[in-house]
């Protein structure tokens, strides 16, 4: 039976994250157990322990990149000024679209997707789908305070995604990588946030 989440400390627990974000990129969702584990410097059963299985350890991996991404709309004045919340979403996310690892880790989901259903689900489920979701409530959050219009919430959120990402991820994803300065990403992000916002005024 698997150990309830938090009986190992901290530091092992972002040890092992990080360990499978850099062997399964480097392998895929087929990659094994045993070399998570080694990079980690744990045992292969302390994994298991800690998370039952490698879906509900990709499904973890995913939710910390979610908190990174959705970091700006908790922040204490998030409601008070969305435009800079929006911006700070979109910035992590294409942040993290553009790193070697984040894409890494995508393109093993996708391509592994046949042989482990089940571990491309949690990457999917707990990453892009969490992530929406969480921008959708702060949206329907945002149009209850009268400061945004937005009818359906989860359909606004996947438009506020797709401005940011736009082509970007398909031409990632087909190995024509493109890098971006810390300028651009800024730039676009806060294109995207100021033109939503015009599109959603309420």
């Amino acid at each position: 039976m698997a150990r309830a989440m938090g009986q190992i400390d901290v530091a092992k627990s972002e040890a092992i994250l990080d360990a499978a974000a850099d062997v399964m990129s480097e392998r895929g969702v087929q990659a094994s157990v045993d070399e998570i584990a080694r990079r980690a410097g744990v045992s292969k059963q302390t994994i298991y322990n800690h998370y039952g299985s490698k879906a509900e350890m990709v499904r973890v991996l995913a939710a910390r990149r979610v908190d990174e991404i959705t970091a700006a709309l908790d922040a204490p004045d998030a409601m008070d000024d969305p435009q800079a919340a929006l911006a700070g979403y979109g910035r992590v996310l294409l942040q993290l679209l553009l790193s070697p690892r984040g894409l890494a880790l995508f393109r093993m989901c996708m391509l592994g997707a046949d042989a482990m259903p089940d571990v491309a689900r949690a990457m999917y489920e707990a990453g892009p789908r969490s992530s929406r979701g969480r921008l959708a409530q702060f949206l329907e959050a945002e149009t209850r305070a009268g400061r945004l219009n937005c009818p359906d919430p989860m359909e606004a959120a996947e438009f506020f995604s797709g401005m940011v990402v736009s082509t970007r991820q398909s031409a990632l994803m087909l190995g024509m990588p493109r890098t971006l300065s810390d300028a651009d990403i800024d730039r676009i992000a806060d294109e995207a946030a100021r033109r939503f916002l015009k599109a959603y005024a309420s």
